[in-house]
């Protein structure tokens, strides 16, 4: 059977994809029991190693929830910055006037080519010669800039590509009944627009999250990729049962994000499918009343 993207296999093809799966399978299960041996010979999972985890709230409690408060303080206040910027670049982009066009276009090029961590230290290196942040509080305010300019730039190309994806006929609509350009992108394009958007901007948004660890790497900020490195040399080179917490709190902090946008998108589409209204048979009567009285007339 056959399809208009590829042929089916046939015996020879079939024997050769199992063949190929049972290798690979197998492969992979000596390179996990490879690592997992190597970590046991150096006593990575012994279970001193992972029992404070399970049996006292000091890690939790000093490590890791300061920590976890950072990273979400971050990357928070990133996402509220850079999403309304990201929207009014991307719609600048769009606009017919090239004094507003060109230089929203330059922005969103320059900063989207630049390198986040790059940004956060020409971030701190700004904020410690030209402003009175004081020191504690300048890893923060320089990975909040670098996040802001960075994902402001990607989000506003997310804007601009759905705002074009929508078919021409929208805005030719809106304007022949008399819309002003702005109330055609407002009423028109960007509620349209934001459904389509949605999965590429909670991409982003889970950018921003992971992005908050290049602080605590490079910015001494510590969030809660650097309060792992704390508390494993505190608690005698505990280094993969940290780092491996720390993994289960981002898969969590991003899953829980994803889930929130999937919920999101499903509520807009079903709002959008149910805002016809369905007449019944009685509400037809008055109108069929009135046409059978215009015919007698």
């Amino acid at each position: 059977m056959s399809s208009v993207l590829y042929d089916a296999q046939g015996p020879r093809a079939k024997r050769r994809n199992v063949l190929f799966t049972v290798v690979f399978f197998v492969a992979f299960a000596a390179l996990l029991w490879w690592v997992m041996d190597t970590l046991a010979d150096k006593g990575q999972l012994d279970w001193a190693k992972w029992e404070m985890f399970f049996t006292s709230g000091e890690p939790w409690s000093t490590y890791i929830w300061p920590g976890l408060q950072n990273t979400l303080k971050a990357a928070a206040l990133a996402m509220i910055i850079a999403l309304p910027l990201g929207a009014v670049l991307g719609i600048a982009r769009l606009s017919d006037h090239v004094w507003v066009r060109v230089p929203a276009a330059i922005v969103v090029e320059f900063f989207r080519s630049i390198p986040v961590l790059v940004l956060m230290i020409f971030g701190l290196a700004l904020f410690s010669e030209y402003t009175s942040v004081s020191s504690d509080d300048r890893p923060l305010y320089a990975v909040v800039t670098g996040l802001v300019l960075y994902n402001a730039s990607v989000l506003a190309e997310i804007v601009r590509a759905g705002i074009l994806a929508l078919p021409k006929g929208q805005a030719e609509g809106a304007k022949a009944i008399g819309l002003r350009k702005g109330q055609v992108m407002r009423l028109i394009l960007l509620p349209q627009a934001v459904t389509a958007m949605l999965p590429a901007i909670v991409s982003q948004l889970v950018v921003i999250v992971k992005d908050t660890a290049l602080g605590g790497a490079v910015l001494t900020f510590s969030e809660t990729l650097a309060a792992a490195n704390t508390m494993s040399a505190y608690y005698g080179a505990n280094t993969i049962a940290s780092f491996t917490v720390v993994a289960v709190i981002f898969i969590a902090l991003n899953f829980a994000l994803t889930s929130f946008a999937s919920w999101l998108e499903r509520r807009l589409r079903r709002a959008k499918k149910s805002t016809g209204a369905v007449l019944s048979a009685d509400d037809n009567q008055p109108n069929a009343g009135a046409a059978a009285g215009g015919g007698g007339i």
